[in-house]
């Protein structure tokens, strides 16, 4: 077979990636030029009957604007205006502006979402051009770790102004609190930012505050609580979940004092567990499982007490751990079964955190208390868009008017 050993240009290899998103970002082109052309006649025609003394239309179109680039995720898209002339007085002249391309975009919505959504998720400020390269392309321009530095101080203004939201007719039936943790590079103190979360009576979760604590102490409780309760709530939730350890209890009762402590299960099961040999650890998770899956009260007292048998003689630390809050573990029982799987535990709060941390981590700490709390904030802002509503959220009707539930039922059901 004869070799061609001419002259054929060596033609540069293009991936289908890169094909595909040329043919991507002209049609998303041509599709801008003519939405934004739609809209210019459409707000031209609606002054058609704006004319002169001689019976010429005053406002008409007038070439086009200068060209410009908006950054999108699809890379850079090149848009040129047209430009609306109204010959009109300047009394009377009314300006055109574009609801589609504002005066001064240059990055579309996604790509403004996508700035915070990266340094969440743990990508360095330094590393920020690198990756917003990978994503929008290298001709990606404007978006830099300054970028980053802006918006981390918008996020603290944003994190103060909401922090002073009122709360006047709100009303929560339920509460989540928790205290998480967090290093500070410029400081020796660990943070202790108080988590207050609360179910609507709509059933839908709420971020109700977020605030830096010392520790978790009675009096940093208390100031939260209070602020709150300033800012308009008025109403005591039913219920509040939280961690035995919290200094949160005595303050709820001097600031909310009808609300009923549920404990969670989940930091009880642990600090029991923490009592116990390791080699005992499984069977006696399995345990206290048992009880608060245990489908009455009767059935988990029955539970409780095979617990205290089986280990009371030998481990009576980790008893008395779980014997000293037992009213409050069992709460639950006197409200809807439907909502047993969401008053158990403070997982609304600690799945939420795994985020949290996550960030935390990958760029070894904040570096100053509020610059963490500021996280925090636009963290649980992203979280709650994927927060679903409880479930029988119809029986928080019941729970307001204060009807009884005996085992999860209403009483009819019951008998």
């Amino acid at each position: 077979m004869r070799e061609d050993s001419g002259s054929a240009a060596v033609l540069p290899s293009v991936s289908a990636q890169d094909v595909l998103g040329e043919i991507l970002r002209e049609g998303a082109q041509r599709m801008l030029a003519k939405a934004v052309q739609a809209e210019v006649a459409e707000w031209i025609d609606a002054r058609r009957d704006v004319v002169d003394k001689h019976g010429r239309q005053q406002v008409v179109r007038n070439g086009y604007m200068p060209k410009r680039s908006i950054l999108t995720g699809l890379g850079e898209i090149e848009v040129e205006q047209p430009r609306v002339h109204d010959r009109r007085s300047s009394e009377e002249r009314e300006r055109f502006t574009s609801k589609i391309l504002p005066p001064y975009l240059r990055k579309s919505k996604s790509i403004e979402e996508l700035i915070p959504w990266l340094y969440l998720k743990g990508i360095s400020t330094g590393d920020f051009p690198e990756a917003l390269a990978a994503l929008v392309g290298e001709d990606a321009k404007g978006l830099s770790a300054n970028t980053v530095t802006r918006l981390k101080q918008e996020w603290e203004r944003e994190q103060e102004a909401w922090s002073k939201r009122s709360l006047t007719n709100k009303e929560y039936v339920y509460i989540w609190v928790d205290g998480v943790h967090f290093n500070i590079r410029l400081e020796e103190d660990r943070q202790c930012i108080l988590v207050l979360m609360g179910a609507t009576k709509e059933g839908q979760k709420e971020l109700i505050a977020i605030q830096d604590g010392f520790r978790e102490s009675e009096q940093s409780w208390k100031e939260l609580l209070l602020d709150v309760k300033a800012r308009g709530l008025a109403i005591d939730p039913k219920v509040a979940v939280g961690d035995g350890a919290l200094g949160f209890w005595k303050a709820v009762k001097q600031v909310f004092p009808t609300t009923r402590e549920q404990r969670c299960w989940v930091h009880k099961t642990a600090n029991v567990l923490d009592k116990l040999p390791k080699h005992l650890q499984p069977k006696a998770k399995e345990k206290l499982h048992a009880i608060w899956m245990s489908d009455t009260r009767k059935h988990a007292e029955r539970a409780f007490e095979e617990f205290l048998a089986t280990y009371e003689a030998k481990y009576a630390k980790a008893c008395e751990c779980l014997k000293k809050d037992r009213d409050e573990l069992l709460t639950f029982y006197d409200f809807p079964a439907e909502h047993w799987m969401h008053l158990r535990t403070t997982n609304p709060i600690e799945s939420t955190f795994a985020t949290v941390r996550l960030r935390h981590r990958k760029t070894k700490g904040n570096g100053t208390r509020k610059a963490c709390l500021a996280m925090v904030f636009k963290l649980m802002q992203s979280a709650a868009k994927r927060w679903r509503a409880l479930n029988g959220s119809e029986l928080l009707a019941d729970v307001i008017a204060g009807i009884p539930f005996q085992d999860g039922l209403k009483p009819q059901a019951a008998a």
